[in-house]
């Protein structure tokens, strides 16, 4: 799998690959210098990338998807897939702009960053913290493949700016980030490795 250590697409792949206890020879790319074998398989040149058998999948969502068919000891795919999509459509469609806008504000100086923040706040975080008020995780009691695939997006956003991140009313937000960041399963997917080079 090609992958980049920092990127929240490439996190969520690599968490359910984990979780799923599928093991993949890592090649870490560097984004100035994608390499050649990587752009043959997927010519968009976006990670992550799993080539498995002669299996292309170079979407996140299908990789995770993927990897819980193959495995999913706890039944993280237990969910209303309705529910679940609606939730993976405003993260990545939506709020994933909001996101870029907020960390980049040097490429958006048109922008005012306290309307970006208030639109990224009703977007998706005050609907996360109502869900995570009323349950532990986004879609009841029991984490699901949802909250590993929104949680890179929201630790991204909230490391653009800690502090402020920190003040925002989101008590139960910030405890279900804390117990993601803190998890086992994401610190085992953060370990360093060098660029892969064809």
């Amino acid at each position: 799998m090609y992958s980049y250590r920092r990127c929240p697409y490439a996190m969520r792949a690599r968490m359910a690959l984990q979780y799923a206890g599928v093991q993949v020879e890592h090649r870490e790319i560097e984004l100035r210098n994608k390499p050649q074998s990587m752009l043959r398989l997927s010519p968009k040149g976006t990670v992550p990338v799993l080539c498995i058998d002669g299996l292309v999948l170079d979407q996140s969502i299908d990789i995770m998807q993927w990897a819980l068919k193959a495995s999913d000891p706890d039944g993280w795919s237990d969910l209303d897939e309705s529910i679940a999509q609606a939730w993976i459509k405003k993260n990545d469609e939506l709020f994933k702009s909001l996101l870029d806008q907020y960390k980049y504000p040097n490429r958006h100086s048109e922008l005012d960053q306290a309307v970006v923040l208030a639109d990224a706040m009703e977007l998706l975080l005050k609907p996360m913290e109502v869900a995570l008020g009323a349950s532990k995780y986004l879609l009841g009691n029991k984490m699901t493949w949802v909250d590993v695939a929104i949680f890179p997006f929201i630790r991204q956003f909230m490391m653009v700016d800690q502090q402020r991140f920190a003040k925002l009313p989101l008590p139960h937000v910030q405890r279900w980030l804390r117990q993601h960041m803190e998890s086992e399963l994401f610190i085992s997917v953060m370990d360093k490795h060098p660029a892969w080079r064809d």
